[in-house]
């Protein structure tokens, strides 16, 4: 009986991680449509007819985005929605342009592990681990063709921190792996989060939550 109890143990956990990602395909591809008409429902969305699948259906160009904002850093997102062919594929890949000094503010990808590469400039990167690692702060300086890793649901960044602009790929292991940025969640949720919350929680002055409150938080993602 015990070895029972072991193995359906093993096969929920099993089950458990199964379902914590992106579903595997069951055929070549499911590419994306927004009409529903004659179309199959698939991980939120609607799978195109096979037979009328074309190669454009899995090409995108990506071209540079516009640094020129209050962050200094522009995300080009290439997930599902913008190419329909990614569609349980379980990947997508973001670009980010820096001008100097420009942010990608801290933030989360609710569901995907993401890989970084420097193609231009120098950046300053990080993560920071759960309440359970004692929240620690991982940060690596970063030059063209340096590669770097930010697992799943943890807060992260990158800062340009070279004279120059500068260009990077990420890629991502979802094909909507969602953005949580953190002080747009925090102070431009809506309806806003009780100012009781926030200056509890930051342990500041309510004149302080209302002033981050009534800022212009971009969001570049």
């Amino acid at each position: 009986m015990k070895i029972l109890y072991f193995l359906v143990s093993i096969l929920a956990l099993a089950s458990s991680l199964a379902f914590a990602y992106d579903p595997s395909p069951l055929q070549d591809f499911c590419v994306a449509i927004k009409d529903p008409k004659d179309g199959v429902f698939v991980n939120g969305k609607f799978c195109k007819d096979p037979a009328l699948v074309k190669a454009e259906d899995f090409f995108k160009h990506v071209e540079a985005g516009n640094a020129s904002n209050a962050l200094g850093s522009q995300v080009t997102p290439v997930t599902v929605d913008q190419l329909f062919g990614l569609n349980t594929l379980g990947i997508s890949l973001a670009r980010i342009d820096f001008v100097p000094r420009g942010l990608n503010p801290p933030h989360i990808h609710p569901r995907g592990t993401e890989i970084l590469i420097v193609l231009e400039g120098t950046l300053y990167v990080g993560f920071v681990t759960s309440n359970q690692d004692n929240n620690r702060l991982f940060t690596k300086v970063l030059n063209k063709g340096d590669v770097f890793v930010f697992p799943i649901g943890l807060i992260h960044f990158q800062l340009n921190v070279g004279y120059g602009n500068a260009v990077a790929i990420a890629g991502l292991s979802s094909q909507n792996p969602g953005v949580i940025t953190v002080a747009n969640a925090l102070f431009k949720s809506n309806p806003l989060i009780s100012d009781e919350v926030l200056t509890k929680a930051f342990q500041v002055d309510k004149s302080i939550i209302d002033y981050l409150q009534k800022q212009s938080w971009y969001d570049n993602n």
